[in-house]
């Protein structure tokens, strides 16, 4: 599945129901957020450990709710005409820059290199 054609078939799944006239970027962010949430509830009470290592039934909870976030920042950005493709490679450039691979010997961090 690429993005171009997801993207299509959400905005066509939401045509053929006559939701574009809810589909206002506010409501897709405010829409967006409570998925967000949900994903987050079904790992809150999990250990480290767990999270890692989730049952049938809780990687399918997960990956629904991970769904709903994607189909959700899909529409969003669809109807905002962000490309999210080239949107996502500028943004992994600047942190390229923000977070420099480390030398032999340095250890990872994610605190970004002061400018």
């Amino acid at each position: 599945m690429s993005l171009d054609a997801l993207t299509a078939d959400l905005r066509a799944f939401a045509a053929e129901r006559g939701w574009e006239k809810f589909h206002r970027p506010k409501n897709l962010a405010m829409a967006l957020a409570g998925e967000v949430g949900e994903l987050v509830a079904e790992l809150q009470w999990l250990t480290p450990e767990e999270c890692e290592s989730l049952t049938d039934a809780q990687r399918d909870a997960v990956g629904a709710e991970m769904a709903d976030v994607l189909m959700y920042l899909t529409r969003l950005a669809d109807v905002l005409g962000v490309d999210l493709e080239t949107a996502t490679r500028a943004k992994m450039a600047r942190n390229a820059g923000r977070f420099p691979v480390p030398g032999p010997g340095e250890e990872a961090s994610v605190v970004p290199v002061q400018a």
